[in-house]
C-alpha cells in the first residue's frame, strides 16, 4: 500500500470517477444505449489528452488476447469490446517508405512469409539495437510485397485460440489505420483514439529511413497533426521524441522499460542514464520539457520480489503528476505466466489468473491507464474499481 496521503488521493479520484464511468463505460455496466462520447466526434478533432477517461484502458495491438495482433481484426474487436483507446500500431518502415504496423521490423513470427517460397532468400541476420536477429524485415519489402503476406498468431502456446485467425488478416499500412479511424469515428458517433508507437528510430534513421519524418507527413496530410488531435504517439527513445516534438503537436509519451536498461539511442550516444535516471524526478521534468506522458512497464510502478510477487509501490506515480506527466503503464494480460505469482492460478500456460486482482492492485497506485490484451476484461475492472 501508499502512504496515507496518497490513499487520500485514489479515494478522492474514485469518487470523482464513480459518474464519468457511466459516460464513457456504462455500455461496460450493461447500461442501455450508446456509450456517451467522451470527446468531440470530429474525425481527427478531439477534446485532448484530458478528455480520457481516467484511468484509461488502452487496447494493447488491438485486442491481441483474442485475435493475432495489429491486425484490422484485432483492432476492430478492440473497439467492439469498448476500448477507450486503441493501439494501432506499431511503426516499422518499407522498403519504399511506407509505415506498416508490426510488432517489430521482423516478421518472422507474426507473419505466413516462412511459407512464400519467393521470399525465401530475403531471411537474414540482422544486428537490431545490439542483437543479432534472424529473419524477414519490414524494411527489405515493399508494401505492395508485405500485402501479399497473412498475419499470425505470435505466442500460440499462450494463445492457441488465436491461432484460428491465422492467415484472416493482411498487414495494415498506417495510412489505412487513419482511415478507418475516421470510418469508425462517424459510425460510432464518438471520437476513435489511437495509440502508435514508433520502432527502433535509430535503427531505422541509420538505413535512412526516418521514422518521425514520416509519420509527421502522415499526420499532417490527415490533419491529424494538433495538440488536440486523437493520436498518442510513443517511443522507447526519449531523443525519437524529442525529434517528434518539433515536428508536430500530438500528444507525445515516453516509453520505459526495466530500470537497469538503456534506451538504446542513449547507447548509439554514449549517454549513460538507465532508465532508473529518467525516473527520477529530475529525469521526468527533463521529460515533462517534451512529452505529455510516460508508458512504464508495471514494474517500474509496483516492482516484483524474488518469487514474482509484487512488493511496495514506488513513488513514479505521485513523481510525474507532479510535474505533470499522465502514467500509461503497460501491460495486463490475462493468462498466468504474464500475471504477478499470487495471482496465478493452476499451472497452464494459457489459463487465465485472477486479472482483477491484479487490476486492483495496478489501479489503487492512481495510474491514469494501462495497457492490456483484453480490454473487456479491463474495463470490467475499471467499473469495479470508480464504483467501488
Amino acid at each position: 500500500m501508499g502512504s496515507q496521503d496518497e490513499r487520500t488521493n485514489v479515494t478522492g479520484r474514485r469518487a470523482l470517477l464513480g459518474a464519468a464511468v457511466l459516460g464513457a463505460g456504462g455500455a461496460v455496466l450493461g447500461m442501455g444505449g450508446t456509450a456517451r462520447a467522451a470527446s468531440a466526434s470530429t474525425p481527427g478533432h478531439s477534446g485532448g489528452l484530458k478528455s480520457l477517461p481516467v484511468p484509461t484502458i488502452i487496447g494493447h495491438r488491438g485486442a491481441s488476447g483474442y485475435r493475432p495482433e495489429h491486425t484490422f481484426g484485432s483492432y476492430q474487436l478492440a473497439l467492439d469490446l469498448g476500448s477507450h483507446v486503441v493501439e494501432a500500431g506499431d511503426l516499422v518502415p518499407t522498403k519504399d517508405g511506407h509505415l506498416v504496423c508490426r510488432h517489430e521490423p521482423e516478421i518472422g513470427g507474426t507473419t505466413d512469409v516462412a511459407d512464400h517460397k519467393e521470399f525465401a532468400d530475403r531471411k537474414v541476420t540482422k544486428v537490431l539495437d545490439g542483437v543479432p536477429t534472424t529473419g524477414w524485415f519490414t524494411e527489405d519489402f515493399t508494401l505492395a510485397e508485405l500485402k501479399t503476406l497473412r498475419a499470425v498468431e505470435r505466442i500460440p502456446a499462450n494463445r492457441p485460440h488465436n491461432t484460428l485467425y491465422n492467415g484472416r488478416w493482411e498487414i495494415p499500412a498506417f495510412e489505412e489505420v487513419l482511415k478507418w479511424q475516421d470510418e469508425q469515428t462517424r459510425k460510432r458517433g464518438r471520437q476513435v483514439w489511437i495509440y502508435p508507437e514508433l520502432k527502433h528510430p535509430t535503427y531505422f534513421r541509420k538505413l535512412g529511413l526516418g521514422l518521425e519524418e514520416r509519420l509527421a507527413k502522415v499526420l499532417r496530410k490527415h490533419g491529424k497533426d494538433g495538440r488536440n488531435a486523437p493520436v498518442i504517439v510513443q517511443s522507447f527513445e526519449p531523443t525519437s521524441i524529442q525529434r517528434l516534438n518539433t515536428l508536430v503537436d500530438n500528444p507525445l509519451v515516453v516509453l520505459l522499460s526495466s530500470a537497469s536498461s538503456r534506451p538504446w539511442d542513449f547507447v548509439e550516444t554514449g549517454d549513460p542514464r538507465t532508465t532508473a535516471d529518467l525516473v527520477t524526478p529530475k529525469g521526468l521534468r527533463e521529460i515533462a520539457g517534451y512529452a505529455q506522458g510516460i508508458g512504464p512497464t508495471l514494474d517500474l510502478v509496483v516492482p516484483k520480489d524474488a518469487n514474482g510477487d509484487l512488493t511496495e509501490p514506488t513513488t513514479l506515480v505521485a513523481d510525474a503528476h507532479k510535474v505533470g506527466l499522465i502514467l500509461h503503464p503497460y501491460t495486463l494480460r490475462n493468462e498466468n505466466p504474464f500475471l504477478p505469482t499470487r495471482f496465478r492460478k493452476g499451472t497452464d500456460a494459457d489459463a487465465y489468473g485472477d486479472v482483477f486482482g491484479a487490476y486492483k492492485a495496478y489501479f489503487a497506485t492512481g495510474i491514469d491507464g494501462v495497457f492490456t490484451d483484453n480490454p473487456d476484461t479491463g474495463l470490467l475492472a475499471r467499473a469495479d474499481f470508480v464504483n467501488g
